[in-house]
């Protein structure tokens, strides 16, 4: 089947989605709207590409015909000028269009959930933590997203032993996933009294939220905990109990959530992190499988390999997974992570295509 057919192929199916979702009876099993609605958005654009590139080829096809049949110079050569700018756009559209064909992971339209731990390095990494949550903050804030903080564990010193977040986007899943994976520090700590530069490390885990129509749960296997918000060193920041703590009896998930002052607004917090955990099982045989057929893993596999290095003496920070360094660490850490998440996403749909050739 070539792109053509492909393609025709794409907008029928298209159109067939938008037919169904012009059916009142659908909205009566809302489980299938959502996926219907979420399969036609993903669509569209291919359409919509679709469309440009006929408009394009028919373009193609007119010039080459003046060409032909025209005996006047002066709109021979129009006609030429106009056919290399056609012929330019169409390989240009071809390719992203290609892009636009390779298989995506049906998560990457998700909300994310990022969990942040303090590594080796004592409170060293607990304040490198602290730092990668705000680039994180900032990050999410060029991008227009919103974040809400689920739980944290505060350092002795500064920074975060611990610290769960969620962000609110569309997309938001598809491009933070790349964070995933040990991030390593090395610079002198606040703490070190000889001028020695420590390494010290974090571990990132990036979730794709986890709906209500992806996981079912029976309110008999939760067992609802209630206790007082702490603060640095375990001290109560409030006498009332607002914190959550949800434990998932089947599994023995543990999740707890003391952001919100309100008990209602802990618990629903706390409920969607639960179903992520559930669901990050199931997604996890996804992702290995996955690796099991690349080579870079640039977005997937162990979660606990070194991908990122920030040196601060030499302000450079290095991705190791595709071999990129950059000598502007200030402004990284100040959340311009766009030109390593672009790289990783172009090394993503490298090996996605050669998938799809195998």
């Amino acid at each position: 089947m070539d792109i053509i057919d492909k393609l025709e192929a794409i907008k029928t199916k298209w159109e067939s989605l938008k037919e169904q979702l012009n059916d009142p009876e659908l909205m009566n099993d809302m489980k299938r709207y959502v996926k219907i609605n979420k399969d036609y958005k993903d669509l569209e654009p291919v359409v919509n590409a679709f469309t440009q590139y006929k408009t394009i080829l028919a373009n193609i096809d007119e010039a080459k015909e003046i060409l032909k049949i025209e005996k006047d110079e002066d709109l021979k050569e129009i006609a030429q000028e106009e056919l290399d700018i056609a012929v330019e756009k169409c390989a240009k559209i071809e390719e992203e269009i290609r892009i636009m064909l390779i298989p995506k992971d049906p998560q990457d339209s998700k909300n994310a959930i990022v969990e942040i731990r303090a590594g080796t390095g004592g409170d060293e990494a607990s304040i490198f933590a602290g730092d990668l949550y705000r680039m994180y903050l900032k990050y999410c804030e060029t991008k227009n997203w919103k974040t809400e903080l689920v739980d944290m564990n505060e350092g002795t010193v500064g920074g975060f032993k611990e610290v769960v977040f969620n962000v609110i986007g569309e997309g938001a899943y598809g491009l933070l996933k790349f964070e995933s994976g040990v991030h390593r520090v090395q610079r002198v700590p606040k703490t070190e009294t000889q001028g020695r530069i420590h390494t010290s490390a974090a571990s990132v885990v990036v979730l794709p939220e986890a709906e209500e129509f992806d996981i079912e749960l029976n309110e008999k296997d939760i067992r609802k905990d209630t206790f007082c918000s702490s603060g640095p060193g375990g001290q109560s920041v409030n006498t009332t109990y607002s914190a959550i703590r949800l434990t998932h009896i089947p599994s023995g998930i543990v999740v707890t959530c003391q952001d919100e002052k309100s008990q209602i607004k802990n618990l629903a917090k706390a409920m969607k992190v639960l179903r992520t955990r559930l669901f990050e099982r199931e997604y996890n045989k996804y992702l290995e499988d996955i690796a099991s057929k690349r080579k870079t893993m640039v977005s997937t596999g162990d979660r606990s390999a070194k991908i990122r290095t920030y040196n601060w003496p030499q302000g450079r920070v290095t991705d190791h997974r595709i071999g990129l360094t950059v000598y502007n660490l200030p402004a990284i850490i100040d959340g311009d992570l766009s030109e390593f998440i672009e790289k990783l996403q172009m090394a993503e749909n490298a090996e996605r295509l050669k998938e799809g050739l195998e």
